[in-house]
């Protein structure tokens, strides 16, 4: 299915960002999305055509894309949708979103701002040859406003995106360090480099304002083995992945885990990190106080909103509710 823009439109200016990802991996069904909860929702992924540039969804994934808006505003017909662009239809969304992870050298991320700046020019040219509002243009980013030394094209960023999807978590997790840690750390004293706010601080200090930039909840962390039971805070030694390949777990199966296993839990307000462990099994993640705490800071420092990744792995929209309430009307 190939979806040009003039297919991709409607929009109404928006205000503040309560947004979640979904994607068909997931297994779940859209129409269980309680879009109620949110003002915007990311349908992801969408693919680019190497050979003809344009936007593509792949074939069994189209019935669920090309419904997702309409099923979605049956319980809410206010919510915005955005056509996630990364990892003959009548497709509408409200904007597009892209998800390059990781523009990694000098020369991608020149390209990036090519990008951004000729999309910013067909939507624009678009909604004056149409009439229609203009598409909502998102993109979703490191933590940081470089990355790893390499700098994002912060002008071509300010100019072209209704804001940033900021991406912070994934700080640590058992395939990339044998420390147990908080994976979506808000503060970080041991290393404050490794964590959300300075990540958004600076974004802000390169030039992207408070209000172009969405704070990334994870609806999900990550699980270790311990190498000692009995040494079970943060940053306690470990000797690989639990539970899964790679440690990850959604939020619903780390709250079954607790519950079946009669697990410890923790909540540090320094780091603002939910972990729980039972025998030697640890793991970090955000439970309702964090995503509580990380939702209150964003709308303190002028950010504009929040996003999860992603929805299906919330348990019974616990965390989407706590998110949701704490930011309120």
């Amino acid at each position: 299915m190939l979806i040009s823009l003039l297919q991709l439109h409607l929009l109404a200016g928006q205000d503040a960002v309560r947004a979640g990802y979904w994607f068909p991996g997931s297994e779940f069904p859209v129409s269980d999305i309680d879009s109620t909860l949110f003002t915007h929702l990311f349908c992801a992924f969408a693919d680019l055509d190497p050979e003809t540039n344009q936007v593509v969804v792949a074939s069994s994934n189209q019935a669920q894309f090309s419904t997702f808006t309409q099923t979605v505003q049956q319980k809410n017909p206010s919510v915005k949708t955005l056509l996630s662009i990364g990892g003959g239809s009548n497709t509408i969304f409200h904007g597009l979103d892209l998800d390059w992870e990781y523009p990694s050298s000098a020369t991608e991320m020149t390209n990036l701002g090519l990008l951004l700046n000729e999309w910013r020019a067909a939507i624009d040219n678009e909604s004056t040859s149409t009439g229609n509002s203009s598409l909502l243009l998102a993109a979703a980013f490191f933590r940081s406003s470089d990355y790893y030394t390499i700098d994002y094209p912060i002008q071509a960023i300010a100019n072209s995106l209704d804001w940033i999807n900021v991406m912070a978590y994934d700080f640590y997790g058992p395939l990339w360090s044998n420390l147990t840690g908080p994976p979506a750390a808000l503060y970080n004293p041991g290393n404050d480099q490794v964590s959300g706010s300075y990540g958004v601080s600076t974004w802000i200090q390169a030039g992207v304002t408070a209000n172009k930039i969405v704070l990334g909840l994870p609806f999900y962390g990550y699980a270790w083995q311990l190498a000692d039971a009995n040494n079970h805070g943060f940053f306690a030694p470990s000797v690989g992945a639990a539970l899964s390949s790679d440690g990850s777990a959604g939020y619903g199966q780390i709250e079954d885990f607790i519950s079946e296993n009669n697990a410890t839990t923790v909540y540090n307000s320094t780091v603002v990190s939910n972990y729980c462990y039972s025998g030697t099994t640890w793991i970090g993640f955000d439970d309702t106080q964090s995503i509580s705490a990380k939702v209150s800071y964003a709308k303190e420092n002028g950010l504009l909103g929040y996003f999860a990744w992603h929805v299906a792995a919330d348990d019974d929209w616990v965390l989407s509710q706590t998110a949701s309430d704490t930011w309120g009307a």
